[in-house]
């Protein structure tokens, strides 16, 4: 089975600590709550490749797959690139939305 590439949209994500473990969220001002899990690949929380508050700017796609709450899903083969914070104010100024 394919993936269906038009379900997935370009988020900018970053990574933080919450209780003790390093978590991806999606950065504040897009159209997804900053509060939504991300799952990604395990390299994107790996403080000794990238420090905690690296962005990145992903393709995601939102699901429940699992029946719970949604959230965001990165396939783990897909690009990668980090923003520096000039990338992402620029990001964020062009597709800023309301959130979902």
């Amino acid at each position: 089975m394919t993936r269906d590439l038009f379900e997935y949209r370009e988020v900018a994500v970053e990574s933080l600590e919450e209780g003790g473990q390093v978590v991806v969220r999606a950065v504040n001002g897009q159209a997804f709550s900053p509060e939504m899990r991300v799952q990604c690949s395990q390299r994107l929380r790996d403080t000794s490749v990238y420090p905690l508050g690296t962005s990145f700017l992903v393709m995601a796609k939102m699901t429940d797959r699992l029946g719970g709450e949604p959230y965001l899903y990165v396939f783990h083969g897909d690009p990668v690139k980090v923003l520096t914070p000039q990338q992402l104010d620029t990001f964020l100024n062009d597709r800023r939305r309301l959130r979902i």
